[in-house]
């Protein structure tokens, strides 16, 4: 206890220090104000206005005269550069061009000094504003950043708190603005205010409504009749650009890709959808393709078409088609008008141009909607009374099953060997009933999918990918992406035929893990299973039990009503006439150009 106090003392005692007049005081150069610099500096100006609005040219002009008198006035001053970005927004460095030559320029060593109006003028990222900062703080020599509006000067060390919570403000003031303007867009929209860029094959009237432009209108026509007529996205640009063609802009060199975007216009067939993309991030402002993550807005018929309604879904279903190798292939739909199948309208294995819709019309076109697997009542089954338990509960490894994922099928062992062992079969879906069945095939069958190999003398199941279709099943049948559904099945066998049979209303859930971690619905907390009288395979069992039925009865083209393509001779004209009108067209304007050429 004494060798403490002891020590306790001593360093009070050395803590005394000595007196002012033994130490001379080598004094520290004060840190420079901005105000108080004489010293000669090359000086940059920057300059920015968020928009190309002519109301913020003047803002603009502004700015770049009031710093350059600036500088003139200050002695030993002397203009590096105006660095400007004129229509740029200053949350991201994104074609802000001019602001990031001005820092290169400041590594290198040929400025001094910035001056700018505002933090807001400089950036309104956060992040972006304080790192620059730093960054022009930390080189040999340091260069300062002076904000006029907040009397900021950045090689001043006390004011960095000032200048975090100023770029802070002029990011949420940033955030605000976007809020407001997407609340706009949205009131818009909501009126059918849509906004309509500059297309090919149309002018604006005085009211700024739609109007066709027929010069524009015979490109457009050809792109989509070439289209429908085999040509690719590449080809048509090089007939275009060949025949001196000219684009919206005035151009006459075409690319596959603005092709391409011609044939997905909807403003072609009169129609409007507003908000194809939208800017999840105020920020980086890149656009994203809205997956129904923002409501979307369509007028139809809201204008004159130059394409019609017919050929422009068949190119849609053309082009989804091309994603997939079949270029050129125009998917037709078809739908079984009788026999057990009645209204199961059967799948193309590589055809990706369907929508659920038409799937739901094509089985809906037949008068009789109920399938005859379903017409028999139940009062004579011998599974009355019987509870049908959960498939979760048991092993299904031995048992009829299909599993689907948004990319790939695959069928149980078992499955394959009750339809004897056949290579192909054919996908049939009833969309009102969730019903999907399978039936044999050939190879030769257009419809015909591969679900089994042969491996060593042995036929097993593969794994079906189906990449071009599946996604639109999953929409049919209102399944979410992120989840696999595994059904059980049930095999009907004659003396001719076998085929399967899956109610997709009873599907077992499973999350995309490995774990097969069942995801059960709330429902079945009160309840392990359904009586037998309401359930859907013993309802199919019945009404095969003790009855004569065919399924192999082929399917029929399906005639949508809105679904009118031009004839294939008609289009071979109208493309002939529309290159021999272009042609035309070309020569008198060479003719007026070069009148000598008559001579």
């Amino acid at each position: 206890m004494g060798d403490t106090t002891n020590l306790k003392s001593k360093i009070r005692e050395r803590y005394q220090g000595t007196g002012q007049d033994i130490l001379d005081v080598i004094p520290a150069i004060p840190e420079a104000g901005f105000h108080s610099q004489t010293s000669v500096k090359r000086v940059a100006v920057y300059a920015r206005v968020s928009t190309d609005d002519l109301r913020q040219t003047s803002s603009y002009e502004l700015q770049k005269n009031h710093y350059t008198d600036m500088i003139r006035q200050r002695s030993g001053w002397e203009l590096a550069e105006i660095y400007a970005d004129e229509g740029i927004s200053g949350t991201s460095l994104k074609h802000r061009d001019a602001f990031v030559r001005m820092i290169a320029d400041c590594e290198e060593g040929k400025i001094d000094l910035i001056v700018t109006k505002s933090v807001s003028r400089f950036a309104r990222n956060l992040l972006d504003c304080i790192s620059y900062v730093r960054k022009l703080k930390d080189l040999k020599p340091p260069v300062g950043i002076f904000f006029e509006t907040e009397n900021i000067y950045t090689l001043n060390s006390s004011n960095e708190l000032s200048l975090s919570f100023l770029a802070t403000f002029a990011q949420e003031e940033s955030h605000n603005k976007s809020e407001i303007m997407n609340a706009s867009i949205e009131m818009r929209f909501k009126r059918g205010i849509f906004l309509t860029p500059a297309l090919l094959g149309y002018d604006r009237d005085e009211n700024g409504n739609l109007t066709v432009n027929e010069e524009e209108a015979r490109i457009v026509r050809l792109i989509f009749f070439l289209y429908l007529y085999g040509y690719s996205c590449r080809q048509i640009a090089g007939i275009l650009t060949n025949t001196g063609c000219k684009t919206k802009k005035g151009n006459t060199v075409w690319s596959a890709g603005s092709i391409f975007g011609i044939l997905q216009n909807e403003r072609h067939c009169g129609d409007i959808l507003a908000r194809k993309t939208f800017t999840p991030n105020y920020l980086d402002h890149k656009a994203k393709k809205n997956r129904k993550d923002r409501n979307q807005y369509i007028w139809r018929d809201h204008h004159e078409s130059i394409i019609p309604r017919g050929d422009f879904i068949a190119v849609q279903r053309l082009l989804a088609n091309a994603k997939y190798g079949n270029r050129g292939i125009l998917p037709q739909t078809e739908v079984i008008t009788e026999g057990v199948f009645r209204g199961f309208v059967p799948v193309h294995p590589k055809w990706g141009g369907f929508r659920p819709d038409d799937y739901r019309l094509a089985s809906q076109s037949v008068p009789d909607k109920t399938p005859d697997c379903f017409s028999p009542a139940l009062e004579n089954a011998v599974l009355q009374g019987f509870q049908v338990v959960r498939a979760q509960f048991f092993n299904t490894t031995e048992r009829i099953c299909v599993t689907f994922r948004t990319k790939t099928v695959r069928f149980s062992a078992e499955a394959i060997r009750r339809m004897c062992c056949c290579e192909y079969v054919e996908f049939l879906v009833h969309p009102d009933h969730m019903l999907f069945a399978v039936r044999p095939s050939t190879k030769e069958d257009r419809h015909a999918i591969r679900w089994a190999a042969d491996k060593k003398g042995k036929t097993v199941s593969r794994q079906i990918h189906g990449c071009a279709y599946l996604p639109t099943l999953f929409t049919l049948f209102g399944w979410e992406s992120g989840y696999r559904y595994r059904i059980l099945g049930i095999c009907h066998r004659n003396t001719e035929e076998s085929i399967l049979i899956f109610n997709l209303r009873e599907a077992e859930v499973f999350t995309a893990s490995s774990t097969r971690e069942a995801v059960c619905p709330p429902e079945w907390e009160t309840g392990f299973g359904s009586d037998s009288l309401t359930h859907a395979q013993a309802r199919e069992t019945a009404s095969f039990s003790g009855r004569e039925w065919k399924a192999s009865i082929k399917s029929q083209p399906y005639a949508e009503p809105d679904i009118h393509v031009t004839d294939t001779a008609k289009i071979h004209d109208g493309i002939h006439s529309i290159l021999r009108e272009l042609q035309e067209t070309a020569e008198t304007a060479q003719i007026r150009k070069h009148p000598e050429t008559l001579q």
